[in-house]
């Protein structure tokens, strides 16, 4: 083959036709910049964190500096918010211990399935008096009944969210997280409760992990230590959860492509649904990392620094959310979320007290 036929044959669109790492490799790194920042930022906010700081700077990078939204950085901003959130969760499963989850689940279970079931219950029928519905309704009601930000990134992974709702979700969370930092320890002693006790009120009505030990820790006693496990149990909900919005989403696709085709969509049947549809990669890597951790096999010194890995990659993920989003989007969306969210939180807080009460752990 001539020179000249190889010069005919290259690509019109070189961007396009470029290697894959090539293509994402501009995005993926301002993503992880992003991320570099924002943990850097959260040592000084731990309230905070990196995780929402990632998403709130990512999303001014792009609105300060129009040039980053441009085709060159749109496949790293993906593979930020897709891939590296994926993996992240398979990361952060490495430090749930199931014999943990076992001693702890026994005590706690009846008050943890209880507010889960207030919280999806109260998205479904507040979502719907508020008007707040779809994937927003889903993303605020599993972020506050499981585990704020980790769950909302694991929920987007499968249900496919926009940037948007993805955002305005998070930002509830974190509203009502500081909220939670900030008046449970005094509400807990103004009620007499029993660092063990708060440690559960904590652990099953604060939404991310990093809120439940800074609440935790400041009431004293062992409510942090007994928080922590419970919170680390709570994210165990993440399981039946995703694997019921992964059959829901494959079934709505299914019947959409079925329309679309003019065909009928009564055939569908999950026989006939692909396995990873119906149970995510990541999800089985979750399981298969905390049965690793459980078995011994992740050394306890390493449980630090892949738990330190686990939120900078949900960090990255949510920059480049942050980065691909349209601030005018959420503002056009209104109140009513954030609305939502409110109630949710009450909601899950006063019930999580109430089944203390009626199971003697209060």
């Amino acid at each position: 083959m001539t020179a000249s036929t190889r010069d005919t044959r290259l690509p019109t669109d070189p961007e396009h036709h470029a290697p894959w790492a090539a293509r994402i490799a501009p995005g993926l790194l301002i993503a992880l910049l992003v991320a570099a920042v924002a943990t850097a930022l959260g040592t000084f906010a731990p309230i905070v964190g990196g995780p929402v700081l990632g998403i709130v700077l990512g999303a001014l990078a792009a609105t300060v500096l129009p040039g980053l939204r441009g085709e060159r950085w749109t496949a790293g901003y993906e593979v930020a918010s897709k891939p590296v959130l994926q993996l992240s969760i398979v990361v952060l499963g490495t430090g749930l211990s199931l014999q943990q989850v076992l001693h702890v689940g026994g005590q706690s279970l009846p008050v943890m399935l209880g507010t889960l079931t207030v919280a999806l219950g109260g998205a479904w029928l507040l979502g719907r008096w508020l008007g707040v519905r779809g994937d927003t309704q889903i993303l605020i009601g599993v972020g506050t009944g499981i585990c704020g930000a980790s769950a909302i990134a694991a929920t987007t992974a499968v249900i496919k969210a926009k940037q948007e709702q993805v955002a305005y979700a998070i930002g509830t969370i974190f509203t009502f997280n500081i909220a939670a930092v900030l008046l449970f320890p005094p509400i807990g002693h103004l009620l007499g409760m029993s660092p063990h006790s708060f440690g559960l009120w904590a652990g099953t009505a604060i939404n991310d992990t990093s809120s439940v030990v800074a609440a935790a820790y400041a009431y004293g006693g062992d409510a942090g230590s007994y928080g922590i496990v419970v919170k680390l149990t709570r994210t165990l909900m993440l399981i039946p959860i995703v694997i019921v919005l992964a059959i829901l989403t494959a079934r709505k696709q299914a019947r959409a492509a079925a329309e679309r085709d003019g065909g009928p969509a009564a055939g569908f049947s999950l026989r006939t649904m692909p396995w990873r549809k119906i149970v995510p990669l990541f999800l089985i890597g979750f399981i298969a990392a905390a049965t690793l951790d459980t078995a011994g096999l992740v050394p306890a010194s390493w449980h630090p620094a892949l738990s330190e890995l686990g939120t900078f990659l949900i960090t990255t993920a949510l920059a480049g959310i942050g980065l691909s989003m349209r601030l005018s989007v959420m503002r056009n969306a209104g109140p009513r979320p954030l609305l939502l969210g409110a109630l949710l939180w009450v909601a899950v807080a006063a019930s999580s007290l109430g089944l203390q009460a009626l199971t003697g752990t209060l």
